[in-house]
């Protein structure tokens, strides 16, 4: 292949490693199909916000189109586990086979991990003793039962449900529990061995710098055309370790240094990573969607400006609250801002923007993914309101499928 990819194709590799432009229909995705996409994205991203619906479910949706859900939930947080939770794009969901990569992750902790995780751990040594007890004893447990099991033996300073979560988060960061499962988004608590594979759990801990090589194979093959700062970001590797282990990558033959038509310094490609000559991908992306993550990829590789405004005062927001860019073909065409009015079982537009360049069957194709979205959810209708350049354009396809 030659050492010079024109932009186009830098887009469609990107797509093509991502899961876009494969079979995505109107039937349900199979377990199998499911978690060969969680596996090739190698993390889902989890979020609290759920407004259009929570963050790891939107990117299977995406690229494999109407699943079941309760899938996801059980491979993720019911036994045999497929996947498991912890730190690994912020809060993930990966697939187990990860765990022993991630344990130098969880041996840094008393580094690494979040300043108030890491004060109580420092500074009440004998309150994170007991709650690890009590989650031996009571597990699978959350933070507030642990808190009202611990209330009446307190002693010593003043300590509230806080401490007791952060001494959990603590014992999470540093891989002495896990996430049992989920209700609602309370995380359960219980130790690892009884949760996760007994062949994860005896696994032998990989050498720190073997196992963060995977990370960033891993990384590759999901970006399939990536920066070096893209790659490191995917697992939030360390710079230096990434910069080392990328070095090793590049040495080995299997990521391969290019450049890029219209972009400075270099880009490293996956050796396996396919260039096709096509892709007709028709998708909207979460913002914590593998694919759009990173902005300044986002930006280098589709000149498309994204920012999210969930933490923007409303009367300063561009575009809307929870934004998802549209992908066409090999191009992000549009963005949408979208809620799930479950009440009124409606998908509701709130704004809805073109790209400059975005063909004349946007809207068309906009509001036929909007539908698709909208059954997904168990919603019955779309309802477009007035703002944005593309409202006018969408709310008269989603008129004209509801007529048909």
């Amino acid at each position: 292949m030659s050492a010079e990819l024109s932009a186009a194709q830098a887009r469609r590799i990107a797509l093509a490693a991502q899961g876009f432009g494969g079979r995505r229909g109107e039937d349900p995705a199979g377990t199998r199909r499911m978690l060969a996409a969680v596996g090739r994205l190698g993390v889902l991203q989890i979020d609290s916000v759920n407004v259009l619906e929570r963050a790891h479910y939107l990117p299977l949706f995406s690229r494999l189109g109407p699943y079941d859900r309760d899938r996801l939930d059980r491979a993720a947080w019911r036994a045999p586990r497929r996947l498991f939770e912890y730190w690994g794009h912020e809060a993930s969901l990966l697939p187990v086979e990860l765990q022993p990569l991630l344990r130098w992750r969880m041996a840094r902790a008393g580094r690494d991990a979040w300043r108030g995780v890491r004060r109580i751990a420092v500074e009440q040594p004998q309150l994170v003793a007991r709650v690890l007890e009590d989650v031996r004893r009571f597990g699978p447990v959350t933070a507030g039962a642990i808190a009202a099991e611990e209330r009446p033996r307190r002693t010593g300073p003043w300590w509230d449900w806080s401490d007791v979560k952060r001494a959990l988060e603590w014992l999470f960061w540093s891989g002495q529990v896990t996430s049992a499962w989920r209700r609602g988004f309370e995380r359960w608590y219980d130790l690892p061995e009884r949760v996760l594979p007994r062949a994860v759990v005896e696994a032998p801990d990989p050498d720190p710098a073997d196992a963060q090589r995977e990370l960033v194979r891993i990384a590759a093959r999901a970006l399939g055309i990536a920066a070096e700062r893209d790659l490191r970001d995917y697992f939030r590797l360390p710079a230096a370790d990434a910069r080392a282990r990328v070095a090793e990558l590049v040495e080995a033959g299997e990521l391969v240094p290019v450049t890029v038509e219209g972009r400075r310094g270099r880009a490293l490609l996956h050796r396996d990573a396919r260039v096709p000559r096509r892709v007709s991908a028709r998708a909207l992306l979460a913002p914590f969607d593998p694919l759009v993550w990173e902005r300044d990829r986002v930006e280098r590789l589709f000149g498309f400006r994204y920012r999210i405004e969930i933490y923007v005062p409303a009367p300063k927001r561009v575009h809307g609250y929870y934004v998802l860019p549209f992908l066409l073909g090999d191009r992000l065409v549009a963005r949408v801002d979208l809620k799930a009015a479950r009440a009124e079982r409606t998908l509701l537009v709130q704004a809805a923007w073109a790209e400059p360049a975005a063909p004349p069957q946007t809207a068309a194709e906009l509001a036929a993914e909007l539908e698709l979205l909208a059954r997904w959810l168990g919603l019955e209708r779309v309802e477009v309101r007035d703002r944005g350049d593309l409202a006018g354009a969408l709310r008269a396809a989603t008129a004209a499928r509801r007529a048909a």
